[in-house]
């Protein structure tokens, strides 16, 4: 296995392989498989690499931000919690420019809330800005902005931003789509490549030289595969063309994750916007507190989060925030002039694709099983990183020293048998539909390759002649 350009196998003959027996399927696949996961680790591996180091920092940032942010995130335990609506209008009076969008209580005997605005100067207009109030005493611990639902903090933020596009936007997310796209492409190729080995040739001790690294690059790479496979299936899940698809399919499929409605009357769930009106202040009809104590009678337990309405013709909006292992995501909806609950969401009630989507996202991202996620990514970033450095040692190795090393030779497609070979080109071509940026690459590749081999070709007829 590999995500780096090794050659899974000496090209040159080693007096210890075997000689083929036969000419059957696989035979003639083998060095169009070889001959693919060399070049692929070539030309990927750089993207590679930036995505591996890029989540390792972003895995280990969970436990950096607790640190850095301790204290607006922390604060001593007191005795009595004030109303969430005095809390919420200590960080309007600390920022009153700002309006109220979302309200996080605190969740632990040692959490400050969070007050969530927009429309504060300098804070990015995707992002928001969060205010840390003491629930004891209504003092304001801080402010930092924010992005996204698991509340990710100014350390993490760049990181995960960093990691998804490089900072260069839209434009920048075609990286991290392509590594996604290849990662599982190159990793079954090279666990394929691997076990199609004899015992003996995948031995590490004892060895040294170009042996021994592909021993390492092999055993490290195949007891990281299933990692790399679920990485690069998740990692497609929300990727710019990729991930257009993949939602396309789940809607078909009826697994689109459903929304609660914000209506004030209630109703089906229609996935109302529930942002808050302009220069809202949080406090809507019967308040904040009312409607917490709404959600509480539902069975929402912390953490949540508190969406004011959109509108006079909206209801606030409580939803379960702790995506965590159990998931809680319920979510119910309260009429602003009553109280009463006019819609209710739970995540047991999510179709089984919308489910395993959300627990896919978020073991990608590190939080489903906390710490223990965050060293399992961390481990798998670090074996992707070493298999990548293993990879263009062996690249170099094999070529004794010479400046690129020695290629795979070209025409192994040709070897393949037609009754194998026209099924895999149309497996390819509808995944490469689906997964562009898997498919492109590879056409442009198999182009290049006849050309040059042709040439090639041609000029060893001339000499001949």
């Amino acid at each position: 296995m590999s995500t780096a350009p090794s050659t899974t196998t000496d090209e040159a003959p080693h007096p210890a392989a075997p000689a083929a027996k036969s000419r059957g399927p696989w035979a003639a696949l083998r060095p169009l498989v070889l001959r693919l996961h060399f070049y692929a680790g070539v030309l990927v591996a750089p993207f590679l690499l930036v995505a591996a180091v890029t989540g390792l920092l972003y895995a280990a940032s969970f436990p950096a931000e607790k640190v850095l942010y301790a204290h607006e995130l922390t604060v001593p335990a007191g005795d009595t919690r004030l109303p969430v609506s005095e809390q919420v209008a200590a960080a309007r009076a600390a920022y009153p420019e700002g309006t109220v969008t979302a309200v996080r209580p605190s969740p632990s005997d040692d959490a400050t809330t969070r007050v969530l605005l927009s429309g504060v100067t300098g804070v990015d207009a995707t992002h928001s800005f969060a205010v840390f109030v003491d629930p004891y005493t209504a003092d304001i611990r801080g402010g930092l902005e924010q992005y996204g639902a698991t509340g990710a903090l100014p350390l993490r933020t760049w990181i995960d931003e960093f990691h998804r596009d490089l900072h260069l936007g839209e434009n920048g997310r075609l990286y991290s789509e392509l590594a996604a796209s290849w990662l599982w492409v190159i990793a079954g190729g090279g666990v394929v490549l691997w076990f199609s080995r004899r015992r003996a040739l995948r031995k590490v001790r004892g060895t040294g030289g170009r042996r021994r690294t592909l021993g390492l690059h092999g055993t490290v790479g195949v007891w990281a595969a299933a990692g790399f496979f679920f990485l690069s299936a998740t990692g497609l899940t929300w990727s710019q063309y990729a991930g257009a698809g993949i939602d396309e399919l789940r809607t078909s499929l009826g697994g689109s994750t459903p929304s609660i409605s914000a209506a004030a009357s209630g109703g089906d769930h229609a996935g109302h916007d529930t942002t808050s009106a302009a220069g809202g202040t949080g406090e809507h009809g019967v308040g904040l507190d009312r409607v917490l104590a709404a959600a509480r009678a539902e069975g929402l337990g912390d953490p949540v989060e508190i969406v004011p309405p959109a509108d006079a013709e909206s209801a606030y909006v409580v939803k379960q925030v702790q995506r965590g292992w159990p998931t809680k995501q319920d979510a119910v909806a309260v009429d602003p002039a009553t109280a009463e609950v006019t819609d209710v969401l739970r995540f047991e009630d999510y179709p089984v694709l919308a489910k395993l989507t959300r627990w896919g996202i978020d073991l990608h991202t590190g939080v489903l099983f906390g710490l223990v996620n965050q060293i399992a990514l961390m481990l798998l970033a670090l074996a992707l990183i070493l298999l990548i450095v293993w990879g263009y040692r062996m690249w170099w190795q094999r070529g004794r020293g010479s400046a690129f090393g020695r290629p795979v030779p070209r025409g192994a497609w040709a070897q393949v048998p037609p009754y194998v070979l026209v099924p895999l080109v149309a497996a390819i071509a509808v995944l490469g539909y689906f997964v562009p940026l898997l498919g492109i690459p590879l056409a442009g590749f198999l182009v290049v390759d006849v050309v040059l081999g042709e040439i090639a070709h041609r000029r060893g007829r001339r000499a001949s002649a």
